[in-house]
């Protein structure tokens, strides 16, 4: 690769490219900015610097030729390239925060900054890898309201992840057939159960039967159990006006507020629809499936936004949690350079990105709360409940897609910590002695982590947990030596 000296390539901008430039930006994170690092290749005879320059004017008040329309004013919302790093083909965007909707809309802020940029011939490759948020930004959108802490307090799980599932098969079982499987994992010891995202209002399971076969159900589980459960529906519909009648459905059937979740298929239902969700119902998780992410966001595509990015934005745009990936432990593609970071920077208070460390304070950082809040949050308190004004609150990773009770601690020690929501299907539904069993397993897997006692002695006595090791290890031999607790 050749290295040009910054001075010629200066030289080589045009005067609408060269407004879009400012190599020299002293504060850059004094609280005009909303800062963003984009991996970019450029296209066609461009050069980095002047492919930099096309994406910032395209992404902010620009277009590919100087206007006569701009004022003085406009010029002042421009984005400017702020640095570039030639070896790793790395550039630093800065974009006037004022450019946005300020009614707190996420996808305006994505409109600019991976909308049309992503279809521009200047680049070839051209991936949003971190954006920072600067607080008196954070102060202007909702951020998750009801979080993983409510529903901790909620079922009185603490100490250990949330169980959850999918169910399985995840189209074809009758309103019926589908209660019936929740109810065995219920009464199996689990906590969670979700829709699969698909699921909406079919022929063979319509929608309200599913609803009322579901608070049947789950009140049978509590009164067996004595313990408390949540179900995340799928609400997400081809319209506004069936969204919200989906909801006041759940609402309106009889189940105990904290016991059932809205589930949205953000990418494809928008964002729009998971910021109507958070704010027509703070009271209730908001369950962010991120069904298509793959297409902008595996870390192979060239063109897109990564994990983090995507995460982050959920958690600004209010979403109590969103599936942040195994980070390579189950069978989604995934690492934990991707994942773990993802699922890191919308847990905890504050955190190191791929580039970035955000807080997500939105009062000063070197003020004596902030860095109070920083602390108890690394010490695993609860924070901003009586004082939410002082931040974004947490939004919870969930995490999903091949695992089983043998993968629960290897997720575990990656993740470095138990506060997310597992949702297991066929680790689960595939046992061999059925639903029931396999989230018993699970359970078992969870005490076997949590006394701190090797998962195979353990299994000695607990013999759904040791039909479990013995099915799934033959299922995926390779990841044997992941089963002893070391």
């Amino acid at each position: 690769m050749t290295i040009k000296n910054i001075r010629e390539l200066v030289k080589t901008l045009n005067p609408m490219q060269s407004s879009y430039v400012n190599l020299n930006l002293i504060e850059k994170e004094n609280g005009e900015y909303l800062l963003c690092v984009f991996h970019m290749i450029p296209g066609g005879d461009k050069n980095i610097l002047q492919a930099a320059a096309e994406v910032a004017a395209e992404s902010s008040t620009g277009t590919n030729f100087q206007v006569n329309t701009e004022t003085p004013f406009s010029r002042k919302m421009n984005a400017l390239v702020y640095q570039i790093d030639q070896r790793e083909n790395l550039v630093w965007i800065a974009y006037p925060w004022r450019l946005f909707d300020r009614n707190g809309n996420v996808q305006n802020i994505l409109t600019y900054v991976v909308g049309n940029v992503l279809g521009m011939k200047e680049v070839s490759e051209l991936k949003l890898m971190d954006v920072w948020f600067p607080p008196a930004m954070l102060e202007q959108y909702d951020g998750p309201s009801y979080t993983l802490d409510d529903m901790r307090k909620y079922l009185k799980v603490y100490g250990r992840p949330i169980l959850g599932t999918i169910i399985k098969p995840k189209m074809g079982l009758t309103s019926a057939e589908y209660a019936e499987v929740c109810y065995d994992f219920w009464v199996g010891g689990g906590d969670f159960v979700k829709n699969d995202e698909p699921q909406a209002d079919q022929d063979f399971c319509p929608y309200e039967k599913m609803v009322k076969h579901v608070k049947k159900a789950m009140d049978m589980a509590v009164k067996k159990t004595g313990k408390k459960k949540v179900h995340s529906f799928n609400v997400s519909a081809a319209d506004y006006d069936t969204m919200i009648e989906r909801c006041e459905m759940i609402k309106n059937a009889g189940f105990e507020p904290g016991s059932y979740a809205f589930l949205i298929d953000g990418m494809t239902a928008g964002w729009m629809a998971v910021q109507t969700l958070r704010r027509k119902y703070p009271d209730v998780f908001i369950h962010f499936h991120r069904a298509g992410h793959g297409a902008f966001t595996r870390e192979e595509n060239p063109i897109g936004y990564t994990v983090l990015v995507l995460s982050k934005f959920a958690r600004l745009a209010g979403a109590s949690g969103i599936h942040t990936g195994t980070a390579g432990v189950g069978k989604m593609a995934g690492s934990p350079k991707e994942d773990i970071v993802a699922a890191h920077n919308i847990l905890h208070f504050k955190d190191k990105g791929h580039y970035f460390v955000q807080s997500w304070a939105t009062i000063p950082p070197g003020d004596a709360e902030t860095k109070s809040l920083e602390k108890k949050d690394k010490d695993h308190k609860v924070i901003l409940i009586d004082d939410d004004w002082r931040g974004i609150k947490k939004c919870c990773p969930i995490i999903s897609g091949g695992l089983n009770p043998t993968l629960l601690k290897p997720f575990i020690d990656v993740m470095g910590g138990i506060d997310f929501i597992t949702t297991m299907g066929a680790g689960c539904h595939a046992h061999p002695d059925g639903t029931r069993a396999g989230a018993t397993a699970l359970v078992q897997a969870c005490e076997a982590y949590s006394k701190k006692i090797d998962l195979v002695k353990y299994a000695k006595t607990h013999k759904e947990l040791a039909r479990a090791i013995a099915f799934f290890s033959k299922k995926q031999p390779r990841k044997l030596g992941r089963l002893r607790s070391g």
